[in-house]
């Protein structure tokens, strides 16, 4: 058989013929690969294989220095925030340098400040007056009280002297009911985020305020449009200390005085009343004889202090020693004073009225009276010389 270009010529006629065929086949994939092989040859890849091996040997080249500073500020970088979570603020100021509170694109925003479920919350103080007082509640706008201003006139007569007429005399004493109020603007955000502490802390300090406010009405109240106070009331008593500004030379004599210018009724039932700054001074006080106190402590837990044998009670809103001053009050308050009460601290939420503008009013009330009717149980202590 003989190849001539891709023709097969058949020079045997008993050669098989599929013989025949593989042999070509054979022959032209040799040719091929001949081809091949002569293309690879003139190919010049010797410029890309001297590239690559600069390339390998710049990489496997010692680093200068560069590296192994970079490592060694990674590894300080490491330590100091592994001490950082280990001991907090409490870490060497050192080992602070990485993250830190004060800056708070540094690390601060990490730092969140916990919110306490504790409040605090200022003083109020209340003149306890309430408590010491006789206390009624009303339905009616006043309540007037019938009062005896005078007794029978009765005198001694004989076997046939005929007897006189004579009648007692009355009078009225009237407590009228005053009001006190205000209102509070929260906005509807705040209500809802502070889970009702806003109500809550909103109505505590109603109620505190309310009470503050009532307590210096029975003490000072003018009567016009607050209830009459206990100090307001032209017809009580007062012993002079003797001094125009000070308690007098013998402010121990003074007490003494002003505690049995009452008849034994009151008096048996009577009640110091001064703020802390009076107390103080009176603390001080001593017999003159036996150099014994007038002050004595409490002796049973839940008992007053006493000052002559009766008890004393704080009252803040009481007058400070002074010119023209009345420190000390001294009776029987619950028999000289009325509280009538008509409605109770009332606190009415109204959603509706600023609604359009995203605020809850919140308006609270309170309507109480008061007043002195029995002057005579009590008696007070003026800075004056007569």
């Amino acid at each position: 058989m003989r190849y001539d270009d891709a023709t097969l010529v058949l020079k045997d006629a008993e050669t098989d013929p599929a013989d025949l065929v593989t042999k070509a086949l054979a022959e032209m994939a040799s040719g091929i690969e001949g081809r091949l092989k002569a293309i690879e040859t003139k190919a010049d890849t010797t410029a890309i294989v001297a590239r690559l091996d600069k390339i390998e040997a710049k990489a496997n080249r010692p680093a200068a220095g560069g590296g192994k500073q970079e490592d060694e500020d990674a590894a300080i970088q490491r330590k100091a925030f592994g001490t950082y979570l280990r001991m907090g603020d409490r870490a060497p100021a050192d080992e602070l340098k990485t993250l830190v509170v004060s800056s708070d694109p540094q690390g601060g925003y990490l730092a969140t400040p916990e919110m306490s479920t504790e409040f605090i919350r200022d003083l109020v103080e209340f003149s306890p007056i309430r408590p010491l007082a006789t206390v009624r509640s009303t339905s009616s706008a006043s309540v007037s009280y019938p009062k005896r201003t005078g007794i029978t006139n009765a005198k001694w007569k004989g076997e046939l002297q005929a007897s006189e007429s004579s009648e007692p005399t009355f009078g009225q004493v009237d407590v009228t009911i005053r009001e006190i109020n205000t209102y509070v603007d929260v906005s509807n955000a705040l209500l809802a985020d502070s889970a009702g502490m806003a109500e809550a802390e909103v109505r505590l300090a109603l109620a505190e305020d309310f009470g503050a406010k009532e307590g210096l009405a029975f003490v000072k109240g003018n009567g016009v449009l607050a209830p009459e106070g206990i100090m307001v009331n032209a017809s009580v008593g007062y012993t002079p200390t003797g001094n125009a500004s000070t308690l007098g030379t013998t402010p121990a004599d003074v007490l003494i005085d002003c505690l049995y210018s009452l008849p034994a009724a009151y008096r048996n039932r009577g009640t110091w009343l001064m703020n802390g700054s009076t107390l103080a001074a009176v603390r001080k006080l001593k017999d003159g004889t036996t150099g014994v106190y007038l002050w004595q402590p409490s002796y049973a837990a839940g008992q007053p202090e006493t000052i002559l044998g009766r008890p004393v009670i704080e009252v803040p809103d009481m007058d400070d020693i002074g010119s023209a001053a009345e420190p000390i009050v001294f009776g029987d308050i619950a028999t000289a004073y009325r509280i009538v009460d008509r409605l109770a601290l009332s606190i009415l939420v109204n959603p509706y009225l600023l609604a359009t503008n995203g605020i809850t009013r919140i308006h609270a009330t309170r309507r109480t009276g008061g007043a002195v009717v029995a002057p005579a149980a009590i008696k007070k202590v003026r800075c004056a010389t007569s």
